[in-house]
């Protein structure tokens, strides 16, 4: 299967922490999933869910630096996971944070490449810019 990466970077109006709780914490997370469900265990090693239709693993945790997690959709090649990387560097109130996600199969690489500044990096400032 053909794969390709995305890297995406990003500056919020925030401090890291605050990024970092809006990825970790289950009910905030939820507000950027239009009120889907939303599981994630905080945990090395622990799962998360959201909404049923992604899925994955966390892989690295460093709170409010770093978050790597195994990730895929439901509708991608069975058994197939992407490696998600968000790293987050605060700087005068501000985060930059770089995102890769590694071996997005190429057939739906545009829609999820899109679908990042869709439905996590836009809504994710107007939650954090507040």
């Amino acid at each position: 299967m053909e794969t390709k990466d995305i890297r995406q970077t990003v500056t919020f109006k925030a401090g890291a922490h605050a990024v970092y709780e809006l990825l970790m914490d289950a009910k905030k997370h939820s507000k950027l999933a239009a009120g889907d469900e939303v599981k994630i265990s905080r945990k090395v090693g622990g799962k998360f869910n959201v909404g049923g239709y992604i899925e994955g693993v966390n892989l690295e945790l460093v709170p409010d630096e770093k978050i790597v997690q195994s990730w895929r959709y439901d509708d991608w090649p069975a058994g197939h996971f992407s490696k998600a990387t968000f790293s987050f560097k605060e700087e005068g109130g501000k985060t930059k944070m770089v995102f890769t996600q590694k071996d997005v199969p190429m057939q739906f690489y545009e829609d999820i490449k899109q679908g990042w500044i869709d439905y996590y990096w836009t809504p994710m400032k107007e939650l954090l810019e507040k």
